[in-house]
This record gives structure tokens, sequence and C-alpha cells, in this order.
């Protein structure tokens, strides 16, 4: 029979994780919607360009719509329109880098910038200060596949698989409960890009709750890289130092069990 002092420490160690995991997930989660906040706002302006009307700029006033879903606040929606005057201002594009990473493990980083120059540069720096190494386009890449992915909360895996299947989903994978030992209830349904509209739009019509911010067309990798405790949390750093980057408005990983 155990002693006071040793039922306690267990507990207390439990706790103490629990708590750190909750806490990374929570800025990762904040993060995650700061990225999110300003993709729209560089979204909004490139459509605003076309006229900040949206009652005749049909594109602003759908990103309208769907920034308003997203929680954006209304001032960087007004900012943005604003910005979009601006003759100076440059256009925006898509820009994605590689990396690898420790272990074995790769990483997709997409940017929507104004200045390629400035990107490249912030991008190349976080990568190699994480003692990580550049790769060229293309030798990563070809380890993933573009495919959509829909987040369904607060379901169970039968109910969400039956769906998904119906949908024409091409994978189901459940997303790591806060709780130990708890069953998932959030689930990531992965489609092609093909389908992945008319997916969400089953998804939803059956009834399912679909997390607008974390559905969207994604970099799958086609198979997981487990990696040591130490490739592990050299992963993660490498996670933060990309996310702090303010250009950076996705990352993508093959490295098993990163929350991203």
């Amino acid at each position: 029979m155990q002693n006071e002092e040793q039922q306690q420490r267990p507990v207390l160690t439990r706790m103490g994780r629990r708590s750190d995991k909750i806490a990374g997930r929570k800025g990762k989660s904040d993060m995650a919607k700061t990225k999110t906040y300003g993709k729209y706002g560089k979204l909004i302006q490139m459509a605003a360009r076309a006229g900040a009307d949206p009652i005749s700029n049909l594109k602003l006033a759908d990103l309208m719509i769907l920034a308003k879903e997203l929680g954006v606040p209304k001032e960087i929606v007004d900012r943005n329109i604003k910005k979009a005057g601006d003759k100076a201002s440059a256009d925006f594009q898509d820009v994605q880098y590689e990396a690898y990473g420790p272990g074995g493990t790769g990483f997709i980083i997409e940017c929507f910038t104004d200045n390629v120059n400035r990107s490249a540069g912030d991008v190349k720096a976080a990568i190699t200060k994480s003692g990580c190494k550049n790769a060229e386009p293309g030798s990563v890449m070809f380890t993933f596949q573009r495919a959509g992915q829909i987040l369904v909360t607060n379901t169970t895996e039968d109910a969400v698989f039956e769906a998904a299947m119906e949908a024409g989903a091409d994978d189901v994978v459940g997303v790591h409960p806060e709780e130990e030992g708890q069953p998932s209830t959030s689930y990531k349904v992965f489609t092609s890009v093909e389908e992945f509209i008319n997916a969400k739009k089953k998804l939803i019509s059956l009834g399912f709750k679909v997390d607008q911010e974390a559905t969207g067309l994604v970099y799958k990798p086609n198979a997981a890289v487990e990696v040591d405790d130490e490739a592990f949390a050299k992963c993660e750093a490498l996670l933060d130092k990309l996310l702090a980057v303010d250009d950076v408005d996705g990352v993508y990983s093959n490295c098993d069990g990163l929350e991203i």
C-alpha cells in the first residue's frame, strides 16, 4: 500500500503534463486563428481592388461572408478594404518553401505574401536557426499530396466514418483528445481536391458541425514518420519558429504526432 506522498506525486505529474498539453494546444489554436485573420485580410484586400462595394463585387461579398463565419474581426475587414485603395501596394501571391526536419521528416511552408524576397529570407532563417535544412523545390513535396481537409467536431467515429464515405471522402483521421484516455470527438475528413466542396456541403447537410477555420485545402503526408523524443522536440521548435513568421499562412509536416 502506497503512502500519502507516493499517491499524490503521480497525480500532480499527470495534471502538470495535461495542463502543459492543453496550454500548448491553446497557444497553437490562438496562432492558427491569427493566421486565419491575416490570410483573409490579404484575400479581402486583393478582392477589394476590383471594387470596395460588396454589392457589385461578388468575390469580395463572398469573402466577407466567409470571414464573418470564421470570426474575423470587422476592423480587420474594414482596414484591408481601405488598404486596397493604395495604388503603391504590391499584389499578393502564393509561394511554398520546403524543409528537411530531423529524423527524416519533411515540412512544407505556405506563404501568401506581397514581398517574396522578405518571405524567403524570413522562412529560410527560421529553418536554419532551428538546426534544420532548407530543401530544393519538389524534394519534400513529392512525399505529400494535395487534399481537402474537413474538420468535424462533437461526433463519434462510427457516425463520421459512415457519413464521410457517403460524402465521397478518402480517409478519416481522429484528432487527439484533450483528456488522456478519452475517445476522440473531432475528426479530420480527407477528400480529393475535386470532391472537397461537395463533401463539405454533404457533411453539413447531414447535421455535422464543421470547424471552418481548420477546413480547406492542405498538404497531406503520404506516410507519417515516427521520430524519437529529441527529434520530435526539434520538429516542434521548427514549427513554432515558422508560425511566428508573419508571411507564413500554413505549415505541413509528416512528423507523426506533431499537432499543426
